[in-house]
């Protein structure tokens, strides 16, 4: 039986090995860390299912588009809502350099099953692009839209 903590801690270390295996353009370790019948979403759209594709298409990416890049990933929220169960929300980007620059520009949603033999992998993959003016305009427009968490940060802040 695992806890808690080491399942989080187990999550966190799919995340991190997916990272590490970007950042050595390795698809097939990338594409390691997914189930076999994974969904994959890009931030433009693109629907990418099981692992085979996931690699195939990860491959074209580190040799073009995304060729000499890093992961930077920031987690925002790990949830266990049942067991063998986690969701992961992060915010992430690709970069190129020693680190970053700037803000993260995508949000990332994962959901992590565990398998018969204990390994967490990942079963899905959500990866949005931030549209920050938008959601400030929104969030000004509607005041009701700005996630409790936000609101709460806000009145800490302030105190």
């Amino acid at each position: 039986m695992t806890t808690h903590s080491t399942d989080r801690q187990a999550v966190t270390e799919v995340l991190a090995r997916l990272a590490d295996a970007w950042a050595r353009h390795d698809a097939d370790a990338y594409g390691a860390e997914f189930t076999e019948d994974a969904g994959y979403v890009t931030y433009v759209g693109t629907h990418y299912r099981g692992r085979s594709d996931i690699v195939a298409s990860h491959r074209v990416l580190f040799a073009g588009f995304l060729k000499g890049t890093r992961l930077a990933d920031e987690l925002l929220d790990v949830r266990f809502p049942a067991p063998g169960l986690a969701v992961v929300t992060s915010r992430g980007d690709t970069y190129k350099g020693s680190s970053p620059k700037g803000r993260l520009t995508k949000v990332q949603t994962y959901t992590l099953v565990r398998e018969s033999g204990g390994r967490w992998r990942v079963a899905a993959f959500q990866n949005t692009k931030r549209r920050p003016l938008l959601e400030a305009f929104s969030f000004r427009a509607a005041p009701g839209l700005v996630p409790s968490a936000r609101r709460e940060a806000r009145a800490e802040a302030r105190q």
